[in-house]
């Protein structure tokens, strides 16, 4: 499969037009993957999942999802907790019916507590909504999204373990998070490359070959992320970022989380495509 390029949730060109409009456009465009956007909630009925799906299958176009914002698989109140694991279960199988494959969540926070300790509740609680999944036939891949502030669960070696614990999960690597988390890091071929070495002695070939990839511009500080910029408005190395990935062989989808929407999809791609003329 290589590489393939989508954007994060409708397209400009089809905006207001609903999600299957947006599938279409992005077959239009000549993009190959579309991320649903649950992050807000989740906006697509089971009615409505069937006409997502025939419309993926139809137009080629492979679906992930981003899950809810508000979600916190360490949350303090047990209120707080159960409802988070209800939330992720209910966008996994909502997914599930669009025929999509793959959907992430920013996962926890650590609240001062020890990282160690969260990682466990983390952990404790993927178990169950896997589980849950399983047992329901559901065979998307849980994503624990690399984050963009060290106030919350998520730098690359807790994904990986969390991969390496549980069925069913693998790592979404947001690069662009990772650039931000560490105010300024991570923006070199040597620094991706240790990072991509490092999931493949951790979690094998299988890992490099069935990527979920985020990545866009991005504002920071010294607290972490800020917000998101297009590519070429952001200091991050893209294009060299590109080469690694090349020259790692991988396959999967890349979602470009910018502003333009589609605009950065197309950008990559037509910088992908380049390299293999």
């Amino acid at each position: 499969m290589s590489l393939i390029f989508g954007n994060p949730g409708i397209p400009i060109l089809a905006r207001g037009k609903g999600t299957v409009e947006g599938i279409n456009t992005v077959r239009k465009l000549g993009l190959d993957a579309m991320e649903l956007q649950f992050g807000h909630s989740v906006n697509i009925s089971e009615e409505l999942a069937k006409e997502v799906n025939h419309a993926a299958k139809e137009n080629n176009v492979r679906l992930s999802a981003h899950g809810q914002y508000t979600v916190n698989l360490a949350a303090l109140e047990k209120s707080k907790l159960d409802a988070s694991i209800d939330k992720m279960i209910h966008a996994a199988k909502i997914l599930n019916s669009c025929g999509g494959w793959s959907i992430t969540w920013h996962m926890a926070f650590y609240l001062g507590r020890p990282k160690e300790a969260v990682h466990d509740l983390v952990k404790q609680h993927t178990k169950t909504i896997v589980k849950t999944l399983q047992n329901e036939n559901i065979k998307v891949w849980i994503r624990p999204e690399t984050t963009g502030k060290e106030t919350q669960w998520g730098d690359l070696k807790e994904c990986v373990k969390l991969s390496q614990e549980v069925e069913q999960v693998l790592p979404c690597i947001d690069f662009a998070h990772l650039h931000a988390r560490y105010n300024g890091k991570n923006n070199s071929a040597q620094e991706w490359t240790d990072m991509l070495s490092f999931v493949e002695k951790e979690l094998g070939r299988t890992a490099l070959d069935n990527m979920h990839i985020q990545v866009c511009g991005i504002n920071y500080g010294e607290k972490g992320e800020k917000n998101h910029l297009n590519l070429e408005e952001s200091d991050l190395k893209w294009k060299e970022l590109m080469s690694v990935w090349k020259d790692f062989k991988l396959n999967g989808v890349v979602i470009t989380e910018s502003p333009n929407i589609e605009g950065d999809a197309l950008l990559l791609q037509k910088h992908w495509k380049a390299f293999k003329h």
